[in-house]
């Protein structure tokens, strides 16, 4: 089988639980190869994942770098066998690839805890909003390129349509609630729109207001996305050059802990609500 030409974010996460596996174990690319009768050079491979690595061999893989955790191991093997092609593939070569990452890490979760300073969460917004967010993406996109981006962004809200889906939460700032993208007609619209999800019973929207006491907070947007297991959660943060994906242990406990502290100083639900639609009417 010839090397992938091309690598996706999930891709590269099961490679680099590999490493960490071998990592653990105490052994080096060629110690390992050696344990399994192949060329060190394939080892390598299957960490960046330009190989892909079937069932049998990564159990092999597993037990001999020690790893008793069979949860963990079975996880990995369901990441290593997928084989359905996602809906977002079909934007592959329109949109760049941290779009189709993000669709992709999104659809596979088993929750999503996110942070929003400036914007509505992007599953939470209409297809008016999303454009006007994306008429103000300097520099400037194209029709074309912004309304693939639109069409992008209203599929991925889908996610929450489903029986299976994650359960979502969403810490939203007061300041985004008050931005006027598009108008304020079209502002007022998108508010509603968000009531009508927080009625949902897999959706969470909470506000964090102006006057929430002690909090410093984070000057970027922050989603966190659930594995099958604590270890295998994944941080995404937006940022001026693309998406970054962040699974460090370190790195995911202390964006856990940010996401518990703005969830605790902000509005409950109910409180949220009315402090939504109390925007909503004066717009």
């Amino acid at each position: 089988m010839p090397p992938r030409t091309v690598t996706t974010a999930r891709q590269r996460r099961l490679g680099a639980e590999l490493r960490k596996m071998r990592e653990a174990a105490g052994l080096n690319a060629r110690e390992a190869s050696t344990l399994l009768g192949i060329d060190h050079t394939r080892i390598s491979h299957m960490e960046t994942a330009r190989f892909g690595i079937g069932s049998d061999r990564l159990r092999v893989l597993a037990s001999n770098y020690g790893c008793t955790d069979q949860a963990y191991v079975d996880a990995l093997i369901a990441m290593a066998t997928e084989r359905d092609k996602g809906w977002w593939e079909e934007y592959r070569g329109i949109l760049p690839a941290g779009f189709l990452d993000l669709s992709e890490l999104e659809s596979r979760a088993t929750f999503l805890r996110t942070y929003q300073i400036a914007h509505l969460p992007g599953l939470t917004q209409t297809e008016d909003y999303a454009r006007a967010v994306f008429d103000f993406t300097f520099p400037r996109l194209s029709k074309e390129d912004a309304e693939a981006r639109t069409a992008h962004r209203m599929k991925r809200a889908h996610v929450l349509d489903r029986r299976d889906g994650p359960k979502f939460t969403a810490v939203v700032h007061e300041a985004a609630l008050r931005m006027r993208f598009g108008g304020r007609d079209l502002a007022r619209k998108q508010l509603e729109h968000l009531l009508s999800l927080s009625e949902r019973p897999n959706c969470t929207i909470r506000v964090l207001t102006f006057e929430a006491d002690g909090f410093a907070g984070s000057g970027q947007a922050v989603l966190l996305a659930g594995g099958p297991l604590p270890q295998l959660d994944t941080v995404q943060l937006d940022s001026a050059h693309g998406a970054l994906f962040l699974d460090a242990e370190a790195q995911l406990n202390a964006y856990r802990d940010l996401l518990s502290a703005v969830e605790r100083r902000s509005l409950n639900a109910r409180q949220s609500r009315d402090l939504i639609r109390e925007i909503a009417h004066t717009l």
